[in-house]
């Protein structure tokens, strides 16, 4: 077989050509999110490279760049589309009782940590909690987001409780919350997390009684 240089050549140019005409390479804005969100919660901020993220999205570093300014941009989308999933935290105010209130949030608390459709543990509890200097800016972030939940949980539980009281069980709760997520990613079953819960609500009652 003879190897025809030149036909090679006018191959390869109209493959280039055709490449430019088509123009960069898009993707779905929101699927390259929830991709990052996905691997950010998996392994981390740090533990997620910018070639990491290229390959999941199927993309190049410049298309990141152009959408999100940069990994911590996409990360902060990230979270925030974390942030909106159903969860622990959601329409916690249409419960009957603080009883109802603290057990229906430690049940969504477990679903939310070892849900199959997810990944284990919570992003924002277990996210950043040691981090290098350059990133203190979003571990700080982070760390506002946590403190945005025990309001949340204390806001919920002001209902049945004064506000200094309120203040004081939702920092118990969301310690809880908090080592739940741990646990989780250690390995924790479904079953194993409940009993924590279990226990934990005896404590809130304590707590209150």
């Amino acid at each position: 077989m003879i190897f025809d240089v030149n036909l090679f050549l006018v191959i390869a140019m109209d493959k280039t050509i055709k490449r430019r005409r088509g123009g960069p390479r898009t993707f779905d804005r929101a699927q390259a999110v929830d991709t990052a969100m996905h691997l950010f919660w998996r392994h981390g901020y740090e533990g997620v490279s910018l070639n990491d993220l290229t390959e999941a999205i199927g993309v190049a570093p410049p298309s990141i760049y152009s959408a999100f300014g940069s990994k911590a941009g996409l990360y902060r989308e990230a979270l925030d589309h974390y942030f909106g999933l159903p969860g622990a935290l959601k329409d916690l105010g249409e419960k009957e009782t603080l009883a109802e209130t603290v057990d229906t949030l430690f049940a969504r608390a477990v679903d939310a940590v070892v849900d199959p459709a997810g990944e284990r543990g919570c992003m924002i509890s277990s996210g950043m909690l040691q981090t290098a200097a350059e990133h203190s800016d979003l571990a700080k972030e982070l760390a506002d987001r946590r403190n945005e939940m025990r309001l949340a949980i204390a806001g919920a539980l002001q209902r049945w409780l004064p506000e200094d009281r309120a203040a004081s069980v939702a920092r118990y709760i969301l310690a809880v919350l908090q080592g739940l997520s741990v646990q989780a990613r250690d390995g924790s079953t479904r079953e194993e997390l409940k009993e924590v819960t279990k226990v934990a609500s005896a404590g809130v009652q304590a707590m209150i009684g």
